[in-house]
């Protein structure tokens, strides 16, 4: 695997329905994975997909009803029976502490890892919640009645290629040259030739961006974090004729998300946390693309390739 992939594990919604596992995506990097909720049935679909427990440090969760958290209690446990040692970090709302803390074997010192707790307090902004030289993830408040969140994956700018057979062609010998050439810097060749890193190090490319909205009516927290976004994951619990019950519960239908979708100007749609009542949800579908052509209804176990708006489509 090249490039960072977005993996469905869940796409049903409060009530168990044959063929759909409850909320939870798998964002797979090279070098670790990232996962953002945690629905119950959560670690067999890892499993399913092949998706190393041991891989996973960090835990992002939107809200604490239980159709988003209770796999959190089983994939914590088997981490720990499985004698994990690497952290895990968990972000959520406030309380999510006193929950996993709460079940046996979890509590402080029980588990064979440290867990690092990051609890987040209503924010009607982006925050950074988790950061690293490759990536950034930011948390902003959502509207579903109780505390919950959205994120946003951006990946940093990916550096050019260095095209190593041309600076030598060039004259340039030494490791610490061919670093300084990757890193911007001009270097002086053996011949005493001075050779720009513009001359031997390709273009330089933005990273994807991925936003995962769980449960939210739609609101200007959602839309701020997809704006731009070339994965915009967002929850399509009811079709157009239910509005109103969406609005009562804090959820969202098929053409509200696609109307984030297309007012936020991202490359894809893809749909999820389906009500139990939708048996076939290309209904769901179709009301969507009537307003943002470029949406589909997220697939349980498919790999969706995270390319930046305009290139090369997802693998199916």
């Amino acid at each position: 695997m090249r490039s960072t992939e977005i993996v469905p594990l869940g796409t049903g919604s409060a009530v168990p329905t044959q063929g759909r596992s409850f909320s939870s995506v798998a964002l797979v990097r090279p070098e670790e994975t990232l996962l953002f909720d945690c629905g119950e049935g959560t670690q067999t679909r890892l499993i399913e997909s092949r998706i190393r427990f041991s891989r996973i440090k960090s835990i992002f969760l939107t809200h604490l009803h239980g159709d988003h958290i209770f796999g959190l209690p089983g994939l914590l446990s088997t981490m720990s029976l499985l004698q994990r040692r690497e952290p895990v970090r968990v972000v959520g709302p406030v309380g999510v502490r006193q929950i996993v803390e709460a079940m046996p074997g979890l509590g402080p010192g029980q588990t064979s890892f440290d867990i690092e707790f990051i609890q987040l307090d209503d924010s009607d902004r982006r925050i950074v919640v988790h950061e690293t030289d490759s990536y950034r993830v930011f948390a902003r408040s959502v509207d579903h009645g109780v505390p919950a969140y959205g994120y946003r994956y951006e990946e940093s700018t990916k550096q050019g290629t260095l095209d190593v057979e041309r600076a030598r062609a060039m004259g340039i010998t030494r490791f610490e040259d061919f670093r300084r050439l990757k890193a911007g810097d001009s270097v002086v060749g053996e011949g005493g030739n001075v050779v720009k890193s513009e001359e031997v190090v390709g273009a330089s490319s933005p990273g994807g961006v991925f936003v995962y909205v769980g449960d939210t009516r739609p609101c200007e927290g959602s839309l701020d974090l997809a704006k731009g976004a070339d994965i915009l994951y967002h929850e399509a619990t009811f079709a157009a004729d239910l509005k109103q019950r969406a609005a009562e519960t804090g959820h969202s239908t098929a053409e509200d998300a696609a109307r984030i979708a297309r007012r936020a100007k991202v490359g894809r749609l893809l749909l999820s946390h389906f009500s139990a009542r939708y048996s076939d949800i290309e209904m769901l579908v179709e009301e969507a693309r009537s307003d943002f052509h470029d949406t589909e209804a997220a697939v349980e176990l498919q790999r969706y390739a995270l390319q930046r708006i305009g290139t090369e489509e997802a693998d199916h």
